[in-house]
């Protein structure tokens, strides 16, 4: 039991750490530095338990794989490089989407994506 604490501890550290989500791939070569010999099935068995005890979140990118970030982030956006396919946080919002919805249709959330380069991919 103590492993399975010492994989979570670390790979729970590398995505708060990161301060942007992460893939399962990106958990992975973070998490080895601090567990050496810890493998993809690992990272997907911890992801699970740590997204069911609330510890972590889901960010679904459209068209591509799913990312993890620390959970109780307040509201935010993401902006997804298309040069090295990471995903940032953007800690603003284009204000009231209410404009946006249909009439008659009920707003309940909204989730917005950035694409384009980063600073180091530009």
């Amino acid at each position: 039991m103590e492993r399975n604490t010492r994989q979570r501890k670390a790979i729970q550290e590398c995505i708060a750490a990161a301060g942007r989500p992460l893939s399962p791939q990106e958990i992975l070569e973070h998490a080895q530095g601090a567990v050496p010999g810890i493998g993809m099935a690992t990272i997907y068995r911890n992801i699970k338990a740590m997204l069911e005890a609330g510890d972590i979140a889901t960010v679904s990118l459209p068209g591509g794989g799913d990312r993890y970030e620390i959970a109780g982030h307040e509201h935010h956006h993401h902006f997804h490089c298309r040069g090295c396919d990471k995903v940032y946080e953007v800690h603003a919002c284009p204000g009231d989407m209410k404009k946006l919805t249909p009439e008659g249709f009920v707003l309940e959330s909204h989730e917005l994506t950035l694409y384009g380069l980063c600073s180091q991919c530009r």
